[in-house]
């Protein structure tokens, strides 16, 4: 990482090479490209900033955390320049992609436990080093979760994170929220009391959900719905009997993170020295079981947006304009989702009467688990919890501060993070 940061790349458009489309967002394209001069395969970003509406903050942010925040499972930026009306973030090449095109392309039913367990690894050890400098993520989900050629796991997509700390006046809080709605923590959708590092801890339970069965809970659902069914239903978890094949570490780490109350989840570090994590194999584990035979990222991109240009023309006719754009942004997994959060709760509040459509539609967790039973359902789910504190703390050496406080580096007041707008 070091030799990497010390190289300088160039900061002029003609001195890179764009070959094919690899990626694209909401206001942002990625491609394959040759760094000529030092004759390098990188990524670039690609981002129009027309569509910012002349707010850059949020861009100089993304980029600043990319340039600074070095880590192996961090996704480091080598350089940024505007050309034109757009911005080029050079990044390095994740030939692997993102684990959400790997699982459309050839895992639509999720991976299995190992290669969970290390992908899940490499994600929390980004964590831990940006929440003790002060960072939220708040885009954790698997379409942000990249791996290069050699199996290494990489967070990526720093658009919507934010800084816990501040050295001028703090911004006042807007009623919108940031992030994709499906990984979203309930208290950053309420935004009553502010947020803080624990809304990360969430979006990683729904995206050990979403790696073991190949999509996110309510992932069909446009945003109005999901946010009345985060709110009200119980948290999703994993089957008992759909989801025999996994272990009993897996699914208490899941229930120790889909916890309503952020204070009774687990920091990041607590969650790192978690048994499940024995489970974690190396990086060549990652390419003989998930990358060896796939076609190259580019080939795979093109593939899914023919499908899902197919599928939406066909699904026109039955849905509105609004609504599809919901669903084709799910489908692609783009990050940066923005809403008027009281515009949300109106039209969510119309759901409400609309023929039990969340209860029918989809049953909660713990009622399929214990065959209807519902409150020996929240007892096995505490028990779960329960389970994961107890043996975490037995076989951990006591310490100065409890796990579940922030990090030293923290200061002990609540935080309140900027809500970014992309």
């Amino acid at each position: 990482m070091a030799n990497i940061s010390q190289k300088k790349f160039p900061l002029n458009s003609d001195d890179y090479k764009l070959y094919e489309e690899v990626g694209q967002g909401v206001s942002a394209t990625v491609y394959r490209a040759l760094c000529i001069p030092f004759n390098e395969v990188v990524s670039i970003k690609i981002l129009d900033l027309e569509k910012y509406d002349n707010d850059l903050d949020v861009i100089r942010r993304e980029v600043q955390t990319m340039s600074l925040l070095g880590h192996p499972n961090l996704l480091k930026a080598h350089c940024s320049f505007t050309s034109g009306k757009r911005l080029w973030i050079v990044m390095p090449y994740m030939a692997g992609g993102s684990c959400l095109h790997i699982m459309k392309s050839d895992h639509p039913d999720g991976f299995e436990q190992p290669v969970i367990a290390t992908l899940l690894h490499g994600v929390l050890k980004a964590l831990v080093h940006l929440h003790s400098n002060g960072f939220i993520h708040r885009d954790v989900k698997a379409g942000n979760i990249l791996l290069d050629a050699n199996g290494e796991v990489k967070l990526a997509d720093f658009g919507v994170s934010a800084s816990l700390f501040d050295t001028g006046e703090r911004r006042h809080k807007r009623n919108t929220f940031v992030g994709t709605p499906c990984w979203m923590a309930p208290e950053v959708m309420q935004q009553l009391h502010g947020y803080d590092f624990k809304a990360d801890i969430w979006s990683f339970g729904i995206t050990a959900l979403e790696l073991a069965h190949g999509h996110a809970p309510f992932s069909n659902y446009p945003p109005m719905k999901v946010l009345l069914m985060t709110l009200q239903n119980a948290p999703p978890g994993l089957d008992y009997e759909r989801d025999k094949k996994f272990s009993k570490s897996f699914k208490e780490i899941v229930a120790a993170c889909l916890v309503k109350d952020p204070k009774k989840r687990p920091t990041a570090e607590k969650l790192l020295k978690h048994r499940f994590f024995k489970h974690a194999r190396s990086a060549d584990y990652v390419v003989r079981t998930i990358l060896d035979g796939l076609p190259p990222l580019g080939d795979r991109f093109r593939i899914l947006k023919e499908k899902e240009a197919n599928l939406l023309g066909q699904n026109k006719a039955m849905i509105g304009d609004k609504e599809q754009l919901s669903q084709q942004e799910y489908m692609r997994g783009i990050s940066a989702w923005n809403f008027d959060l009281d515009d949300l709760k109106k039209q969510a509040a119309l759901l409400q009467d609309d023929d039990n459509i969340i209860s029918t539609e989809n049953v909660d967790w713990n009622e399929k688990k214990n065959g209807g039973s519902g409150k020996l359902a929240v007892q096995e789910e505490k028990q779960l919890v329960e389970r994961f504190n107890n043996s975490e703390s037995a076989k951990a050496a006591p310490s100065k501060e409890s796990l579940d406080d922030p990090p030293a580096s923290f200061p002990s007041q609540s935080f309140q993070a900027f809500d970014a707008e992309v």
